[in-house]
């Protein structure tokens, strides 16, 4: 536990040194009028309040991401707790508020529009495909989840149960996908974001109740997985693409650049932006802990479960033993809201995505059908082939969790060469560090893992270091190339 609470400290200490440097390295001003102002149009661009904004912007980041990922990712141990930390201050907020900058920055635009900016048009085409084939992703995911909690909670947890859930599920996104931001998203998702940050608080207090006898950092960042079911994933990749939201996701940049054009002044994308993926990271602790505890410290045993239980009936049976009745349907709710919540935000960042794309004006709600119909089905489809398999919540989060990921990888290499163009000392390496830890995670992960190419798990780490070199090694290149073109000119 004494690894637990330095780890929440840190993160805390992250917001208020690194978030300060991070936000003098972009320097906002708020003599620029934001998007939610220059381009007011009602549906999308609407300008709230911020504490609105940053409890929308935390419950479409969190989802389930922070607590699946984190409940997963607990298997592997103390090492948890150190990607979680160093994750989230020196990644994932970095990649979530400069994102969202940007986007201010480019009036409002969104994720494919602002890596195509710095990364050229080809680079552009393929993250359109690359962003949508998450963001469906992420919908099918995010229905997923909360579908069998509901499932479990309502019935006997068959797959007709799940179904039912789902298409109620899908009504309502397509509901709140058509309709203007302010008007079910303004209104009742700070609510779910109460109960979601409820839930965590909830859980820490538990934890501090019971103080458990969970292996802290010094107890060696060896990988536990084996003695709990999870053999062949290696912490490195594996653990990096398993705990994605709580540390850094490539769908929190969707969610960035949507918010970005609720905003009314650019000094508040600090807290906005980088605050909620601090408060992320928090419940990512929060629930790595509570897993540690339930993994490795006969907490599968009092709550009347097993080391087998996937994610979401871990969540189910903790919250109900921890919190009793009342606390548990408060609990519970933040975690079926909170994916709810995402899936359809992620829907409507896509149907955004392509609007722009195809310059269709989204003020009509004609061009909204048009739109987000076909992106409906798509993720009907998909949920429908996983939702009948009894593996299949663990198979389309890993599928998901790499899509996340390589699209953060793009993301970040978009901000480095952002950062690089501004002739202010070497600030690139703020995401020039991330942007090539997280290529070689993602490289190496579809290198090793079994859903790749297989190869022995023992040469992963130095496949990571050699990925990590290559990447550094061709940005230099091309620092180089532009600095010989300019002299030439």
């Amino acid at each position: 536990m004494i690894s637990f609470v330095i780890s929440i400290l840190a993160l805390l200490c992250g917001y208020f040194l690194y978030g300060k440097l991070i936000s003098k390295v972009f320097q906002p001003n708020d003599s620029r009028p934001t998007p939610a102002i220059t381009h007011a149009d009602g549906i999308d661009f609407v300008p709230m309040p911020t504490w609105k904004v940053f409890m929308i912007q935390f419950l479409n980041i969190a989802g389930t991401g922070p607590i699946f990922g984190a409940i997963m990712g607990a298997k592997f141990g103390p090492a948890a707790y150190l990607w979680i930390v160093f994750g989230c201050i020196f990644a994932g907020a970095v990649h979530d508020y400069l994102s969202g900058m940007l986007s201010i920055r480019h009036a409002g635009g969104g994720l494919p529009e602002i890596i195509g900016t710095y990364l050229g048009r080809g680079t552009k085409r393929v993250m359109l495909v690359i962003t949508l084939v998450l963001l469906i992703l992420v919908g099918a995911v995010f229905t997923y989840s909360p579908a069998i909690i509901l499932g479990n909670m309502t019935g006997d947890g068959s797959t007709s149960s799940m179904m039912i859930w789902a298409v109620i599920i899908f009504v309502y996104y397509i509901i709140a996908t058509m309709l203007p931001i302010d008007k079910i998203i303004g209104k009742i998702y700070p609510v779910f974001a109460f109960a979601l940050i409820f839930m965590a608080v909830a859980m820490m207090v538990g934890l501090f109740i019971k103080w458990p006898s969970i292996p802290e950092l010094w107890d060696g960042l060896a990988n536990r997985g084996p003695s709990v079911g999870l053999e062949g994933q290696p912490i490195l990749p594996c653990l990096f693409i398993t705990i994605a939201c709580g540390a850094i996701s490539g769908f929190h940049a969707t969610q960035s650049t949507m918010m970005a054009r609720c905003i009314k002044k650019e000094s508040l994308g600090r807290p906005v932006f980088y605050g909620s993926m601090i408060t992320e990271g928090m419940v990512a602790l929060v629930w790595a802990a509570v897993s540690s505890y339930f993994f490795f410290d006969g907490g599968a045993a009092e709550v009347g479960s097993d080391l087998s239980a996937s994610a979401p009936a871990i969540v189910t049976a903790v919250s109900k033993k921890w919190l009793g009745v009342a606390g548990g349907v408060l609990a519970v709710l933040g975690v079926v809201a909170a994916p709810i919540t995402s899936g359809d935000t992620a829907l409507r960042s896509a149907r955004m995505i392509v609007s722009d794309f195809l310059h269709l004006d989204q003020a009509p709600v004609r061009n909204r059908l048009i739109v987000s119909i076909p992106l409906f089905i798509a993720a009907a489809l998909m949920l429908w082939f996983n939702i009948s398999d009894k593996d299949g919540f663990n198979t389309i989060w890993k599928y998901f969790g790499w899509t996340n990921q390589v699209l953060s990888v793009f993301t970040l290499w978009a901000l480095t060469v952002f950062l690089s163009k501004r002739r202010k000392g070497m600030r690139y390496l703020f995401t020039l560090i991330p942007a090539s830890f997280m290529t070689s995670v993602c490289c190496t992960f579809i290198l090793v893992d079994k859903v790749g190419f297989g190869i022995n798990a023992a040469a992963a780490p130095w496949l990571a270091l050699g990925f990590f070199s290559v990447s550094v090694a061709l940005f230099g290149v091309y620092r180089i190339r532009k600095s010989l073109k300019k002299k030439n000119i």
